[in-house]
């Protein structure tokens, strides 16, 4: 068991770790291009947090948070989900001070005891975006349209985006009893978990992945039927704004979301080629979500997008990462004396800013070309006891087989040249 990951949990290798890297730079170069900055907040949290934030009837709460006592007695949990740690350290750090709105991204570890499947760790990872401060729909929009160019320069292109509205506390509350009603009729046929909720929060039962409460609540009442005139209107400029920026989207008035935070705009990008569950990215707007974990009353907008899923998602649609894993420079020793001196040029080359490796294992002349190819090196350099005699090395371009005898002393100025074309 020492030698095996927990059940749910997936290593990344070097031989993978080159797409992680790709995505996560194209992610943080997306989000300075739209004005936000990274926020980093701690792997856990007070469990407080996510049971008032997220809500005590989500499922999230009820079954899927990691979390225990530590030695003070505290209860204590692994990072559930993005969005409330990150309302957290706004609200403690005191952010609402500073002009408005405040604009972050995270990538973060997020932990879910649930079943693992395809694209969903117990831990996974997370792209995520927050929006705190602005009420605007044009908030909305831009967070979606993060997600739309995100794809669009992944080249992505069979994942839909569906949108709803899930209304205020205003509107909510007429709907609930109107939900109530009707579930009235069925809740002997519903699972214990939607029994649970009849009283607290029905509409969490439309979100339930029981598939025989599904079957039993197929024609229940639409929240986007019973929204306000407020709610209405932010819904219809949201359309309009993604409309003017030519995003394509479906009304998919059965969205709700699977945490109690959201509130008016509900999204998610929906693959069919990841498996059951082919949600890739999901958010929406929670404009209480400050309010009820202590802070000022703040209207805010974000997504998270998981990572795992973003990269079956490719992988399904045939799009290859670039690999770029390339190396500078190998140096190929021939005897102790140039071993010693291939490793002062190794710290020289490395302290001018040259990628540089050399052998580390002992292996033969032929042996140390062959794993230069292995690494893909751009250039060798060969050094022996007669090089070091003359004071110069061979340097091999791997690319075109061209090799020339240069003096030790023009090596590093010689190589920022050729590297720089």
């Amino acid at each position: 068991m020492l030698t095996r990951a927990p059940k749910g949990t997936k290593d990344v290798l070097p031989v993978e770790s080159y797409k992680w890297q790709y995505l996560e730079k194209m992610f943080r170069e997306l989000c300075k291009s739209f004005g936000y900055k990274e926020i980093r907040t701690p792997v856990f949290e007070h469990t407080e947090l996510f049971e008032r934030g997220v809500g005590e009837t989500t499922d999230v709460v009820q079954k899927e948070m990691y979390t225990f006592e530590d030695k003070g007695g505290r209860s204590i949990t692994l990072r559930a989900e993005g969005t409330a740690p990150a309302a957290r350290a706004y609200i403690e750090n005191k952010l609402y001070a500073d002009a408005q709105p405040t604009k972050v991204f995270y990538i973060s570890p997020i932990f879910r005891y649930e079943k693992p499947q395809k694209g969903r760790l117990r831990q996974h990872h997370q792209f995520g975006i927050e929006v705190f401060g602005s009420d605007k729909p044009s908030a909305d929009a831009e967070v979606i349209s993060i997600v739309t160019t995100l794809y669009d320069k992944l080249g992505i292109k069979n994942v839909e985006l569906h949108i709803n509205s899930i209304g205020c506390p205003k509107c909510r509350n007429e709907y609930n009893q109107i939900l109530r009603e009707y579930l009235s009729k069925k809740i002997d046929k519903l699972c214990s978990t939607c029994q649970t909720r009849y009283e607290k929060n029905p509409m969490r039962i439309l979100d339930c992945k029981n598939d025989a409460c599904q079957e039993h609540i197929g024609d229940a009442p639409l929240m986007i039927d019973h929204i306000c005139d407020e709610c209405s209107l932010h819904f219809e400029n949201v359309k309009e704004l993604l409309d003017i920026a030519n995003i394509e989207y479906v009304v998919d008035p059965k969205i709700v979301r699977g945490l109690d935070y959201y509130t008016k705009t509900a999204f998610e990008f929906i693959s069919n080629e990841i498996g059951a569950k082919g949600t890739v990215c999901g958010g929406g707007r929670y404009d209480r979500l400050l309010e009820s974990i202590g802070g000022p009353s703040t209207p805010s907008v974000g997504f998270g997008m998981g990572i795992e899923r973003l990269l079956l998602t490719l992988e399904n649609n045939k799009i290859e990462i670039p690999f770029e894993d390339e190396i500078d420079i190998f140096i190929v020793s021939i005897g102790d004396n140039a071993e010693k001196e291939a490793f002062k040029i190794l710290c020289d080359l490395r302290k001018n800013g040259i990628s540089a490796d050399k052998d580390h294992v002992g292996r033969s002349f032929k042996a140390q070309f062959k794993y230069a190819n292995k690494i893909n090196a751009n250039y060798t350099i060969v050094i022996g006891d007669d090089e070091i005699e003359k004071g110069v090395v061979a340097l091999k371009n791997m690319k075109t087989g061209e090799q020339n005898e240069i003096k030790l002393n023009d090596l590093i100025s010689i190589l920022k040249s050729e590297l720089k074309n």
